[in-house]
């Protein structure tokens, strides 16, 4: 026996598990008001009563007393001390929670957007990470704060909400108890003041809390959550296996028949959508191929109508449409009335049905405007192909056994006869198969039968054998030929599935787009006997074609790539095209067109359509896996050939920087000297005093360029005076603006700058710096700061000529100069050094040229409010 001892603690086993994911209960509303906080404090208040450990981690009463008296009672977690643009703000303390752990913990306001300095941009991001530490939490939200109902928010209030939740934390929450209020008592609150302030009421009452604003709102929150609940409805019924029809919603199911379909997809469209229901169109595929055609057009029709579409195979309608109809969970099925139809003796697909599936409901179609009669399905021939052939293997068979008529019994002849109603239904189908069994007793009674040469039987007995060949035959070659279509079908959908996966692994080590479209082309010619051509764009947008796609037309193919949409064969667009276009799709974008080139009637089949469109998404993910691997591929050699010339620029800078220094202090030792001693040779060393401070700010930006880059740059902000900031940098240019009027505009109510002082003054030397490097002498220089549009914005303007042709913004690159830079000194680094302190600033860098001539430099800075003075201004002397 083991020692007790030794036993491991229970109790330690489940605390090392990790712990389970947390419930999330949302309270949803359509507007502020309606009561949401209030039902989720009064239900964590009973949770608290029954003993489960609950804490308040953020509730905002907004000055409601109800509220207040509600959040009185449950403890309350402190707030978090937070600085947002020089303003103490309080938020959401989620370490807090983490450490304490309570059962259940109480965050309302899920859209709300953190403070900087929080650990999540985003609430609902802190409430998924409380989730995943198996903590149950009730939050709240509006439904005009949901991502995907956002801009339509936006379109029928007249109000952008700015704060969203994405669908997929409302989708896959635990529990969502829907807070309902009509819009009159909401107005009633909304005046009262229990929702907003007086004077925020009245602004709230013209806008955004008009009732017609009100009822949409409600109209929408009830839509989202009757969506989630059909969901969730649907989701059970998957479980049960079999489960009858849930009329708890309508869907329309409509059967075609493969004659004239136009009218009944029109009129199944008008009522899908005067039910607002979803509609699925079928065809039921029995084997005749007479109406094959169609119905695969008719399927497509549907399908572009916004139908679900599919074929079915069997020879039981009745039970394939009541099978399908509970699989998608359709109420109502659409039926012709000309598939309605039926022989005397047989009971119609309408009754078949009642009794397989009698929860759905059926509707017949009228004929329309038929006059006249018609002759039944079952007196028509399908065509000739294979009758003749039926005919002339009887013949050949009664001819084989006239010489041994009195050889063979007769159940042997009636024997050879059933082979050939089988052989027939195997080749054939199954109207050459019933032709088979009438023929082969006629023959049988003529030949072989006494009396020879006449229907006339000397035995009774006889007829009963006629009866059963008759009867044999023709379910025989109905049963075989039934198979052998459902195997045909069987059969080619599992050549598609073996085409997909087969397609999909050779397609995951392509590495090369021709590789890509010689494997598609490959497996299309494979399955449909297609040809295929691929059309990838070029650096330009330009379609090139790849192998055969030159037979394409190129017009279709530029349409079908900028509409994203299929045209060609069996499409809206240029149907009578002789091939099929489509668009390779990707997550990101569209990467191509695929342009295949097939028999029109295996492009009408729904299953080959699909199989064509499997291969477009198969081959567009892959254009989109190899271009996002070069670019990996390309960022990582920029990125290490970056680092390489910023780790060597840096080393040789440092070593340059102290004998530079000591060279610039010799240059400038010696030009006192000379000039003391009136020595001609004062311009020999102007000159190279002057060489000597360019490389030194040659390399002081070098320095400055690989401190930037390597990411610990830490600010200093103060407040600053524009005029002050003008000034430091003018007078660090010193004697190099001596040859340029300076003209500085500084507005009135132009506000103080909140920056670091060393990092915007080297910005704006190195911008006057630039303007007097492109300016010829004697030109003015424009400085000028104003506020406009709560941004601060400084100015630089030369009279230069102007910026190089091209995109403005790669002036900002690293080591990048214009076209007319070639025969002036520098290596391209101010400007990039500018463009990365505006971004560690929170500001942005432009440039443009002014019509008059020159450049004009533009920095646009964040204005913050202005500290209060601690002072009063008209006390000082």
């Amino acid at each position: 026996m083991s020692d007790p001892d030794l036993r491991p603690d229970p109790d330690a086993l489940l605390a090392s598990l990790p712990p389970s994911r947390g419930r999330l209960k949302l309270f949803f509303g359509a507007a502020p008001g309606v009561g949401k906080t209030c039902a989720m404090l009064a239900e964590a208040a009973e949770k608290r009563a029954l003993g489960l450990d609950v804490l308040v981690g953020w509730v905002d009463t907004h000055g409601r007393a109800d509220t207040e008296a509600m959040l009185a009672t449950l403890p309350v977690l402190p707030r978090k001390p937070l600085s947002q643009r020089g303003k103490a703000v309080d938020e959401f303390d989620i370490d807090a929670v983490l450490a304490r752990r309570p059962a259940l913990v109480v965050v309302d306001e899920l859209p709300h957007s953190n403070a900087a300095g929080s650990r999540h941009p985003k609430r609902w991001q802190d409430v998924e990470e409380l989730l995943g530490a198996g903590i149950d939490v009730y939050s709240a939200m509006n439904v005009q704060h949901l991502d995907s109902l956002n801009d339509v928010v936006s379109t029928v209030t007249g109000v952008s909400v700015g704060e969203t939740v994405p669908d997929h934390v409302f989708d896959h929450a635990d529990e969502v108890r829907l807070v309902d209020l009509p819009p009159d008592d909401l107005l009633l609150r909304l005046a009262a003041g229990k929702i907003y302030l007086p004077e925020v009421a009245t602004r709230a009452a013209a806008n955004f809390f008009r009732k017609g604003n009100l009822i949409a709102l409600r109209e929408l929150a009830l839509r989202r959550m009757a969506d989630r609940v059909d969901s969730q409805m649907r989701a059970q019924r998957d479980v049960q296996c079999h489960a009858p029809v849930w009329a708890t919603s309508i869907g329309v199911l409509l059967v075609l028949d493969g004659r004239d379909d136009e009218r009944a997809l029109r009129q199944a469209q008008r009522l899908a959508r005067a039910l607002s229901a979803p509609w699925h169109a079928v065809w039921v595929d029995g084997g005749d191929s007479r109406h094959r055609a169609g119905a695969l057009g008719a399927l497509a029709q549907a399908a572009e109508q916004g139908a679900h579409t599919l074929v079915l195979s069997g020879q039981k309608p009745a039970l394939l449409l009541a099978e399908y109809a509970r699989r998608h969970n359709l109420s109502l099925l659409v039926l012709s009335a000309q598939l309605n139809r039926h022989l005397p003796w047989q009971p119609s697909l309408q009754q078949q049905l009642a009794r397989y599936a009698p929860e759905l409901g059926c509707l017949l179609l009228a004929a329309g405007n038929e006059r006249g009669w018609r002759k039944p399905e079952w007196l028509t021939l399908p065509g000739r192909d294979g009758w003749w052939q039926t005919t002339l293997a009887c013949a050949l068979l009664t001819l084989a056994g006239l010489p041994l008529r009195s050889l063979l019994a007769g159940t042997n002849v009636v024997m050879c006869f059933l082979l050939v109603v089988l052989v027939v239904a195997v080749r054939y189908g199954r109207g050459p198969a019933a032709w088979a069994a009438v023929l082969g007793v006629a023959l049988f009674d003529v030949f072989f039968v006494p009396p020879y040469l006449s229907f006339a039987v000397s035995d009774i007995q006889y007829l009963i054998t006629f009866a059963v060949m008759l009867s044999v035959g023709l379910v025989a070659g109905q049963l075989v030929a039934s198979q052998r279509q459902s195997a045909a079908h069987a059969r080619q959908r599992e050549a598609h599935t073996r085409y997909l996966y087969e397609m999909a692994r050779e397609l995951g080590s392509a590495l090369l787009p021709e590789q890509v479209g010689e494997i598609a082309s490959r497996f299309l010619h494979a399955s449909l006997a297609a040809r295929v051509g691929l059309w990838l764009p070029d650096a330009d947008e330009q379609l090139t074609p790849q192998d055969e796609a030159q037979l394409a037309d190129a017009a279709l193919v530029r349409w079908c790539f900028d509409h994203q949409q299929a045209a060609g064969q069996g499409t809206h667009t240029l149907p009578d095209a002789a091939a099929l276009y489509l668009p390779l799709q990707a997550p990101m974008r569209t990467r191509g067109v695929l342009v295949i080139q097939a028999a029109p009637l295996l492009l009408a089949d729904p299953d080959n359509r699909r199989l064509c469109e499997a291969v477009a998404a198969l081959t567009a993910q892959t254009l989109e896996r190899l271009h996002y691997i070069e670019v990996a591929q390309q960022t990582l050699l920029s990125m290490e050939s970056e680092r390489l010339r910023h780790s060597l620029l840096a080393a040789l800078s440092h070593d340059l920087r102290t004998p530079l220094t000591a060279l610039s202090g010799t240059a400038e030792t010696l030009l006192l000297a000379l000039r003391r001693s009136e020595r001609p040779e004062q311009e020999q060393a102007q000159w190279l005093l002057e060489q000597t401070q360019r490389m030194t700010r040659l390399v002081t930006n070098l320095l400055e360029m690989a401190r930037l880059q390597a990411g610990g740059l830490t600010l200093h902000r103060q407040w600053l005076p524009a005029d002050e900031v003008w000034g430091g940098a003018i007078a660090a240019l010193g004697t190099r603006l001596a040859d340029h009027p300076l003209h500085v505009d500084i507005a009135a109510d132009c506000p103080l700058l909140y920056a670091d002082p060393i990092l915007l003054e080297r910005l704006l030397v190195n911008l006057l710096e630039n303007a007097v490097k492109y300016s010829a002498p004697g030109t003015a220089i424009a400085l000028s700061a104003a506020a406009a549009n709560e941004r601060i914005v400084l100015r630089v303007q030369d009279g230069g000529p102007g910026l190089p042709p091209g995109d403005p913004a790669r002036l900002f690159d690293a080591f990048s100069r214009g076209e007319r830079e070639s025969a002036l000194a520098g290596v391209g680094l101010g400007l990039a050094i500018c463009r990365t302190i505006a971004d560690v600033h929170g500001a942005s860098l432009t440039a443009a040229n002014v019509p008059g001539g020159g450049a004009c430099f533009t920095l646009s800075l964040p204005c913050y409010p202005a500290p209060a003075m601690d002072f009063d201004p008209e006390e000082l002397p």
